[in-house]
């Protein structure tokens, strides 16, 4: 592109007047070019002659004052040489190669980031929805993009998107769910016992209803109908059972639920993760009561767990609850100086636990 202009302007400064007379034109022109030719000659004395860059730009632009038919008389190269140099400086103006961009411009890397994040927060999206969505947020983005975006990540069409993951339905219906799950218990002779656990997933509360040391499926339907009757009206705000495959539920365990109107979930064959809280709570027992304390019997199996439960539920704080106990919904009122209130300490279990709280 430069050298284009460079050999335009020249040409219009040789073509002034004050430049060469108009007169003399022509004579002029041809001693430049017979001058230059012999600084060519001169700077190669041995060898061929070779015309470099400069050479046959100042051959080409110096041509337009010679007419054509002394061209031949003239330059030391044939007219059609001469011409194609001029072509080929006169086609560099329009030459935008090193100044074009291939295709479109790419998409940058944070409209990336967001497609993806509205399709994986609305699997039910196509692309045109979610074009839409950027468009309103002031992002002007071609439909076509957001397709090629989607796949190249992997993302189907929304109506053969996979739909949620179980994590995300739990998460979406927890307030409804109740998981239940058996753990077992050694007792300090070896005899093992079993216990029933429920959990609420909205509020974390737990159920443990009963111990034994034959859990029949009799025994399950009796647990099922006191838990029902513990919740009273809150059950109907529940509508999900969630349990394993376990053969100690049965059938008529599982009506028992079904006639308040909720549906029976079945987690897949030796997947604990599908029932991941109840496990997580069966942990906690575990790690922070029975690991701890030698079970004598079944009597002493139930007091512990009761006494467990009712810290659990009225004192234990939660994460996913913002470290409130599940029985409890206001936030505690602001705390007096430790110079001023006195902190008390409650024993459970004999001080296996420890429960904290100001003096009245």
């Amino acid at each position: 592109m430069i050298v284009s202009l460079l050999y335009n302007v020249t040409r219009k400064l040789l073509s002034v007047p004050s430049v060469l007379p108009r007169r003399g034109t022509a004579k002029d022109a041809e001693l430049l070019v017979l001058r230059h030719e012999n600084a060519v000659l001169r700077r190669q004395l041995t060898g061929p002659v070779r015309y470099e860059p400069a050479d046959r730009f100042w051959f080409a632009a110096l041509s337009g004052l010679i007419p054509r038919r002394h061209w031949r008389e003239v330059f030391p190269v044939a007219p059609g040489t001469l011409l194609a140099w001029h072509r080929r400086f006169i086609a560099a103006k329009w030459d935008y190669t090193a100044r074009r961009r291939t295709g479109r411009p790419p998409t940058r890397t944070e409209i990336k980031k967001l497609v993806l994040r509205l399709a994986r927060e609305n699997p039910r999206w196509g692309h045109r929805r979610i074009q839409g969505e950027l468009t309103r947020l002031g992002h002007r983005i071609a439909a076509s993009t957001v397709w090629e975006i989607l796949n190249a990540a992997g993302i189907g069409p929304a109506p053969r998107r996979s739909g949620p993951t179980w994590r995300e339905f739990l998460t979406a219906q927890a307030e409804g769910i109740i998981a239940a799950d058996f753990f077992h218990i050694d007792t300090a002779l070896g005899r093992r016992l079993y216990a029933l656990v429920f959990l609420e997933h909205g509020t974390r509360r737990l159920h443990i209803t009963g111990v034994t040391a034959r859990p029949t499926r009799d025994w399950a339907v009796q647990q099922a109908r006191n838990l029902t009757a513990d919740l009273g009206i809150r059950i109907g705000s529940l509508r999900f059972l969630l349990r394993d495959r376990d053969g100690k539920y049965g059938e008529a365990f599982d009506s028992v639920f079904q006639a308040e109107e909720m549906e029976i979930l079945k987690s897949a064959p030796q997947a604990p993760r599908m029932n991941a809280h109840c496990e997580r709570i069966i942990n906690s027992i575990r790690r922070e009561a029975l690991d701890h304390v030698l079970i004598m019997n079944e009597t002493h199996a139930h007091h512990v767990l009761a006494a467990y439960e009712r810290h659990y539920n009225e004192h234990r704080p939660h994460q996913a609850r913002h470290q409130l106990p599940p029985c409890v919904h206001e936030q505690p009122a602001a705390a007096p100086g430790l110079s001023t209130g006195k902190v008390l300490r409650t024993r459970i279990l004999g001080g296996l636990i420890n429960e904290y709280r100001y003096a009245a």
